[in-house]
């Protein structure tokens, strides 16, 4: 495989991940009751959209496609979370439960894909901005579930 291929399909995967996220999001906020969370949900589902742009144009970058659609396991976790907000007295809490789980994931994939060497400069540093942004969603969903 290519240089070019390896590094592609590395983003295409976070690519995937981001398009799960977004969902994950987009059905949070359709889940919860409570505007300041519908608010929140919605505005991360942007942000993952948002990812998903900046990872097709760098992906493009090095001559390859952009994979569409989202992961198996992204609609397993989507078909969990809407079993587990509709079996919940608390859905609120039980849909920030499964955010957190969700960030914490994408935070390690990101990491994983920044420790590898052959990742250029430039990918890095979207990865890590990216990144960052999550772990900041993170501490934000963390807060939320302290008040739910």
């Amino acid at each position: 495989m290519s240089y070019s291929n390896e590094i592609s399909k590395k983003l295409n995967e976070l690519l995937e991940k981001n398009y799960d996220a977004e969902k994950g999001y987009k059905l949070a906020a359709e889940k919860v009751k409570n505007e300041r969370l519908k608010s929140f949900f919605s505005e991360r589902a942007q942000e993952r959209y948002d990812f998903g742009h900046e990872l097709k144009s760098e992906i493009r970058n090095f001559g390859e496609n952009p994979e569409k659609g989202s992961s198996l396991a992204g609609d397993a976790h989507r078909t969990w979370m809407n079993l587990k907000a509709s079996l919940s007295s608390d859905k609120d809490e039980s849909v920030l439960e499964e955010a957190i789980r969700g960030e914490k994931a994408a935070v390690e994939e990101y990491e994983d894909i920044l420790k590898e060497s052959e990742i250029p400069a430039s990918t890095g540093n979207i990865l890590m901005k990216q990144k960052n942004a999550i772990v900041a969603s993170l501490n934000e969903v963390k807060s939320l579930e302290n008040l739910a």
